[in-house]
């Protein structure tokens, strides 16, 4: 089944105290990109948490927010001893350079990892249990993504489906029509000779054979409308097949292009020209859908 690339999840747990909420956002990309924004003190998730979504999504950026707020029980500050000293360092170092004024207590407390939790000092088991709870909030949020995805994915595959039964109808019309260009060339070739001959030259039909018979093989599509017919029954099938099919109908796309170009260029006539011309154009709105096809 098709998936398209785009999407958008969320979901929030409660644990600890706190009230975290997940948000997941997918859009094209050419290889499965994954970022978070989440508090510094959940980075040592980041791998296991990015591992859990690219066992869910083959292709895309993923864009992860994880916030979290204070539900205000049994929560208490302290001062980042450490830090509030680097600070304190700093601006010595700037008096020292001839900047004027000290930090106020309202100052430093205001600067960024100054005050930590109590909450939020390290303990094994404590860090384990929230990475349980980030696990599973992402989960809720990436099914939200998924089901977004698969639901835009169904409908893309409708639309390339429709579009492949248009190629298909071309191909058919310009298969019957094939083997009638030799002949209507024939029979032109015949007739613009009879009126241009004024009884003064004598008809060889021998070459006349010849001219024809190399007509038809410069005109011969007999191998690139087989191929096309391949590629177009490969393409139905990618689109509901498991797995990631984006780059597979990138390629055929490519392929169909390439064989149509080459139809248009040794086609002698009016009506496969002008077939070639709408297949260009379908393929074109294909390759723009299947751009967001993981």
């Amino acid at each position: 089944m098709s998936l398209s690339m785009t999407g958008f999840g969320q979901s929030a747990i409660k644990f600890a105290g706190y009230t975290v909420t997940f948000e997941v956002k997918s859009v094209n990309h050419r290889y499965c990109e994954v970022l978070f924004r989440m508090p510094r003190e959940w980075a040592s998730f980041e791998d296991s948490l990015k591992r859990r979504i690219q066992s869910r999504i083959g292709r895309g950026r993923i864009d992860v927010y994880i916030n979290k707020e204070s539900d205000g029980e049994n929560v208490s500050a302290a001062l980042n001893h450490a830090m509030v000293k680097a600070y304190l360092q700093a601006a010595d170092e700037l008096r020292r350079l001839g900047v004027e004024g000290m930090p106020t207590v309202s100052d430093i407390l205001s600067l960024p990892d100054v005050l930590i939790s109590r909450n939020e000092k390290p303990d094994e088991g404590v860090q384990e249990q929230w990475a349980d709870a980030l696990c599973g909030g992402l989960d809720q949020a990436l099914d939200g993504l998924m089901h977004m995805r698969t639901v835009e994915g169904s409908h893309l595959a409708k639309d390339i489906e429709q579009r492949i039964d248009r190629l298909q109808l071309m191909h058919a019309e310009m298969a019957g029509l094939a083997p009638t260009v030799t002949e209507e060339y024939r029979a032109r070739l015949r007739q613009r000779l009879e009126s241009l001959n004024d009884g003064s030259l004598t008809f060889d039909e021998h070459m006349f054979g010849m001219e024809v018979a190399l007509f038809a093989e410069r005109s011969n599509i007999d191998e690139e409308l087989t191929r096309l017919k391949s590629h177009l029954d490969q393409c139905r099938r990618l689109l509901y097949q498991e797995g990631p099919a984006g780059r597979k109908l990138d390629f055929l796309i490519q392929e169909m292009n390439r064989e149509v170009n080459t139809i248009g260029s040794k086609a002698n006539h009016l009506t496969l020209v002008n077939r070639v011309v709408e297949m260009k154009a379908e393929l074109e709105k294909i390759r723009e859908q299947a751009a967001n096809v993981e």
